[in-house]
């Protein structure tokens, strides 16, 4: 039997992405294209005439910053390597190696796990949300199985 098949273990590398967040972006920005798309085409030809150029890039200015804000709450993730945990929160992405994490932690009502590095700073991990339930429970419990597992040394 694999390694990997084996009850407490994590086949790497591992992504985990945030379920609930990443369905409301998506659906939510889809329900504002669509309205604005009605909208527009409900107006008759005088209304449609009378919408000056400012007035429409201000509207497409609006659904570029909808979908850069919508796009960066998708693409949040954590991706376990042999190596260490990349953690990609927004549009910014941080590679921790494993010796680095101290505890990985979702307190009762927290909206995120967060990681404890041994320099004493608390990373966000956006990708594993506590409003996803149990599947948040089973990633938070893959990724303490992966924090808490002997690594070994690293060549620097």
């Amino acid at each position: 039997m694999p390694a990997a098949s084996e009850p407490g273990t994590v086949a790497l590398p591992r992504t985990w992405r945030p379920l609930g967040p990443r369905i409301a972006g998506i659906t939510a920005f889809s329900v504002v294209v669509v309205a604005m798309l009605f909208l527009w085409l409900s107006f008759d030809d005088a209304t449609r005439a009378s919408v000056t150029p400012f007035q429409r890039g201000t509207v497409f200015a609006i659904g570029v910053l909808a979908f850069i804000t919508m796009y960066a709450l998708v693409r949040c993730r954590a991706v376990a390597t042999d190596e260490g945990l990349v953690v990609v929160n927004g549009y910014r992405r941080h590679h921790y190696a494993w010796e680095e994490i101290v505890a990985v932690r979702l307190p009762l009502g927290a909206p995120w796990v967060t990681l404890d590095l041994a320099d004493g700073l608390t990373v966000s991990v956006l990708a594993i949300q506590g409003s996803d339930g149990q599947r948040a429970r089973v990633a938070l419990r893959e990724l303490r199985a992966l924090v808490d597992r002997p690594h070994p040394p690293r060549d620097r």
